[in-house]
């Protein structure tokens, strides 16, 4: 658990329609037997009754004017944070879902910004029903990094279970688009980056980033593409000039391999699947989206709405309490260097 000195985590309420206000109450219930931190949802009280009440579970909430107040109620009830609410529908998400959904995400990651939290953990969201109601950002990602000042390219996504981080290089583009977007300055940037929050966010001195290659067989010496010796390698090689444990490109088939992946602390990919692929078969279910490169801690559970089986009792609460927890590690590992 996190040093008590430091303020209590905000956590957006995601989609009211999905599955996010069952699971964040659910972290809430399970908070001592999974040592969590002390954290608060920014609006949607009535929804988080409801959903509480449709999961089966007794759990008090208890409204707050402000997020110093969270510390203090939550051993006995999971904190609210008075805003705006709305009506609960599990798995009908409409116009008014995504209206609290936007103001409990912007809320909460303000808090972060101006220090009132120590971190924020966003709930998952429809990013259709936002784009209906003017959410111009492709993800969470994204519009975190504005409200932050930083450029989107300076934001990292990286998954984190506990057996395997990844870090996608592109993210949200077709996969015919990921050859034109690879540039030997976008490995190194996003390289840097990593290797510099491993060492503020995980406490790794000298973190081992392994590189997957972009083409079957790492190109086979141009024979499958020649991006590995174009693009992905010169950038390496530049890397560790610059004292950054930088290995490969490795064949991407074989980088995943349980021996394998004992030589390296995360492996940067080429695109979206090639990272989110072997992370989710191994940990989907304690899998956490965290982005790098922020002046605040922002972390994410690995999963989507999940609207079919929302109010269903069957979402598990295991990526949402790891989100929880690696929030409040990273956030106090900030504080204390």
């Amino acid at each position: 658990m996190a040093s008590p000195g430091i303020a209590p985590i905000a956590a957006s309420l995601g989609d009211p329609a999905g599955i996010g206000p069952e699971l964040i109450a659910e972290a809430w219930a399970q908070r001592e037997a999974a040592g969590l931190h002390p954290f608060f949802v920014v609006g949607g009280a009535g929804v988080l009754a409801q959903a509480t009440a449709l999961r089966g579970r007794a759990v008090p909430l208890e409204e707050i004017a402000t997020p110093d107040q969270a510390a203090a109620v939550f051993a006995r009830a999971l904190p609210v944070l008075r805003g705006p609410d709305a009506a609960y529908a599990p798995g009908l998400p409409d116009r008014a879902g995504a209206e609290l959904a936007l103001w409990s995400l912007g809320e909460a990651t303000r808090l972060a910004v101006n220090g009132s939290a120590s971190a924020v953990m966003t709930g998952p969201i429809a990013k259709a029903r936002l784009m209906e109601i003017g959410f111009t950002h492709p993800g969470q990602t994204e519009f975190v990094a504005e409200a932050c000042g930083i450029d989107a390219c300076d934001a990292v996504m990286m998954l984190a279970g506990p057996t395997l981080r990844t870090v996608p290089l592109t993210v949200h583009l077709p996969l015919a688009d990921v050859p034109h977007a690879l540039t030997s300055a976008l490995v190194e940037r996003k390289g840097r980056i990593v290797a510099m929050a491993m060492m503020r966010d995980f406490g790794l001195s000298a973190p081992r980033l392994a590189f997957a290659a972009l083409n079957p067989h790492a190109g086979e010496e141009g024979r499958m593409g020649d991006e590995e010796a174009r693009i992905i390698g010169p950038a390496l090689e530049r890397l560790r000039a610059e004292g950054i444990e930088a290995s490969g490109p490795h064949p991407a088939d074989a980088l995943f391999a349980p021996r394998a992946r004992t030589t390296f602390d995360v492996a940067l990919c080429m695109y979206h699947d090639q990272a989110l692929i072997p992370l989710k078969a191994l940990d989907f279910d304690a899998g956490v989206n965290i982005t790098l490169g922020l002046p605040i801690v922002r972390t994410s559970p690995d999963h989507g709405t999940a609207f079919a089986i929302a109010g269903k009792r069957l979402a598990d609460p295991g990526a949402t309490i790891a989100a929880l927890r690696l929030a409040a590690d990273c956030a106090d590992r900030r504080a204390t260097r």
